[in-house]
């Protein structure tokens, strides 16, 4: 009697470890399906990578948690230059020497901007339905954090080896106040758009 009750409760072990086996086996199965199928669909060339193709669902929302994490994680609060009319006019030298050229000036679109993917922001226009012009709506240390690291995929480069940190912050802090800042500032901003 104690030999079938001891066969009796292995029968029951032996299907559970059977059921894990088999249910382990098809988990690795279908990641190595699905890893299959993203390979070929990288190889055959498929991914949308041409500035006119439509986007993926959601990778505008994608990348923009991801950078929003980073840049909120990393950008300085409290500015070192103050948003005054020096820092204007610094930061306008520097925005029509190293800006313009993707992002246009005042009264005027960069040419070619609109074929880039995402589209370079013209920063001296205004957001539909809003008053917003540009990105001053952003916090300067957010504006600064872009131009010194740039934007992977998007052709936004970093300045950090190019510019020092005082032209940097100059040019955020312009960006940062593009719906009030001076007239001469505006006027010195109309300068026709370099083009590369």
């Amino acid at each position: 009697m104690a030999c079938f009750r001891q066969a009796k409760s292995t029968i029951p072990e032996a299907l559970h470890y059977n059921f894990a086996m088999r249910f382990l086996i098809g988990v690795v199965t279908g990641v190595v399906l699905v890893a299959v199928i993203v390979a070929g669909y990288l190889r055959f060339g498929n991914l949308p990578v041409a500035t006119g193709d439509s986007p993926f669902p959601f990778e505008r929302q994608i990348s923009h948690m991801a950078l929003d994490a980073r840049i909120d994680r990393q950008m300085v609060k409290t500015p070192p230059v103050a948003a005054d009319a020096a820092a204007f006019h610094a930061g306008t030298k520097v925005y029509l020497q190293q800006c313009a050229a993707c992002h246009g000036v005042v009264g005027k679109d960069s040419s070619f901007a609109k074929t880039m993917f995402p589209h370079a922001p013209q920063l001296f226009v205004k957001h539909r339905n809003s008053d917003v012009v540009g990105v001053s709506d952003d916090e300067p240390g957010e504006t600064y954090w872009k131009v010194a690291n740039g934007i992977r995929l998007s052709g936004m480069p970093a300045y950090k080896t190019v510019l020092s940190e005082t032209e940097m912050w100059d040019v955020s802090q312009l960006l940062a106040n593009a719906d009030k800042l001076p007239a001469d500032v505006m006027d010195d901003l109309k300068t026709p758009v370099p083009q590369p």
